[in-house]
């Protein structure tokens, strides 16, 4: 079974922009394993930057330099038959070391 990464930006004004990527598991981790893992790798387990961790950013066209930030906010995870359609083909587990190395940024 496939997982999608369930994650947001929300902005200075509390505006948020939904993204979803959908990633193969072909080891079948169970999934309180993968959601163990990607929260041992966020910041406060919920934080990161979805360009190094190279997943689409969710910014808004429109953004205050002064206010908004590079943070992402992960919402979950969930198992899915819809196929996977990370741009580079990533598997689940390469998804989390790309969240750990997110961490030293």
């Amino acid at each position: 079974m496939n997982i999608r990464i369930e994650y947001l930006y929300r902005d200075a004004g509390n505006y948020k922009n939904w993204g979803e990527v959908v990633f193969s598991n072909p080891t079948s981790i169970p999934i309180k394993r993968v959601e163990q893992l990607v929260g041992d790798a966020l910041f406060e387990r919920q934080y990161f930057i979805a360009h190094s961790a190279g997943l689409p950013d969710l910014h808004f066209t429109e953004c205050s330099i002064e206010l908004d930030h590079d943070w992402h906010e992960f919402h979950g995870l969930a198992e899915t038959e819809d196929p996977p359609n990370d741009s580079t083909g990533r598997g689940v587990e390469q998804l989390i070391e790309c969240l750990q190395v997110d961490q030293l940024i």
